[in-house]
């Protein structure tokens, strides 16, 4: 089978297309036909080595977090799938595999895909999908009528996080910049920012809920955006505990962690009209270094995808 491989830390230089056997399901595993995989930010940090404290990788390795397919084979005891299957999957950091016509998977991880999204959609929505999901509801705990501050809101982790907050019947201020505006209106944003006119937190004092997909400077201006009692969440750095109890809030660093649940829940949603993806670009497997650089680049609007099959 094809897989793109990195044998070092490095540039996008460093990821190349080889060939390679084709891997067999253990037990409670099954083997997923990748149709699509999407480009996350975390790819090209764990390629450069940025964190190879917390998710040290063996080389060669294949990466990729998300991806969409079909069951291949089912591994002894896995009983949730059958052959043809079609399902999606956020893989665990630690092993990955996503770039590749193949990949195994723990059959407890694995969902099946919404059934109003081809592949390519749907390999958009696992990891970014899950973070915002996990970062909002189990983190935060937001609930209906509370008001969230959401950063960064036209990128991939900020789409779902709008969406999801809205559905659960929040009030939601999103931040982007100018050319964004209009579609963080078509999101369904309650109050749109432009970052680059106006100030967050002169404008926002009492948010029940702040998440923080920037860090630095935004991160701790946020800390001004919140009303006493409330909660910063970030998916990108530790928040300052200091700033958190001089502003009588609580503040956390969060990583999305696998759920076969959260992905059910989040296709229903999905299914049902109320949660969209968005897809800027689409690209063949072989041309995952253009996707790194891209991404890397910082500004996509939705996500990367490489079409696999």
């Amino acid at each position: 089978m094809r897989a793109i491989r990195i044998h070092q830390y490095g540039g996008p230089e460093v990821l190349a297309q080889v060939e390679m056997q084709r891997p067999t399901p253990g037990p409670n595993e099954v083997l997923i036909k990748v149709k699509a995989a999407s480009v996350n930010p975390i790819d090209w940090k764990l390629r450069a080595g940025h964190m190879k404290d917390v998710f040290p990788l063996t080389f060669p390795t294949t990466l990729g977090l998300d991806v969409s397919g079909t069951i291949e084979e089912v591994g002894p005891g896995a009983a949730r799938f059958k052959r043809g299957d079609e399902v999606y999957v956020s893989l665990e950091a630690g092993s990955g595999g996503g770039y590749a016509e193949y990949v195994v998977a723990k059959e407890t991880i694995v969902a099946e895909k919404p059934s109003t999204l081809d592949h390519v959609q749907a390999a958009s929505v696992p990891v970014v999908g899950l973070t915002a999901w996990q970062a909002l509801f189990e983190v935060a705990q937001l609930r209906a009528d509370q008001k969230v501050l959401i950063h960064a809101a036209a990128g991939g982790v900020g789409i779902f996080a709008v969406q999801f907050a809205k559905a659960k019947g929040a009030y939601v201020i999103g931040t982007a910049s100018s050319r964004n505006q209009a579609f963080l209106g078509d999101l369904g944003v309650d109050k749109a920012i432009d970052y680059q006119k106006t100030r967050f937190e002169d404008v926002v004092h009492d948010a029940d809920v702040v998440l923080d997909t920037i860090g630095g400077d935004t991160q701790e201006r946020s800390f001004k955006a919140l009303k006493k009692g409330g909660v910063l969440v970030s998916i990108v750095q530790p928040p300052s505990q200091e700033l958190a109890a001089k502003y009588g809030v609580r503040a956390l660093f969060y990583g999305s962690h696998p759920s076969s649940s959260d992905l059910t829940e989040i296709a229903r949603l999905i299914d049902s009209g109320n949660v969209k993806t968005v897809v800027e670009t689409v690209l063949p497997l072989a041309e995952a270094r253009r996707a790194h650089k891209l991404s890397e680049s910082g500004h996509a609007r939705g996500k990367i995808v490489l079409k696999a099959a």
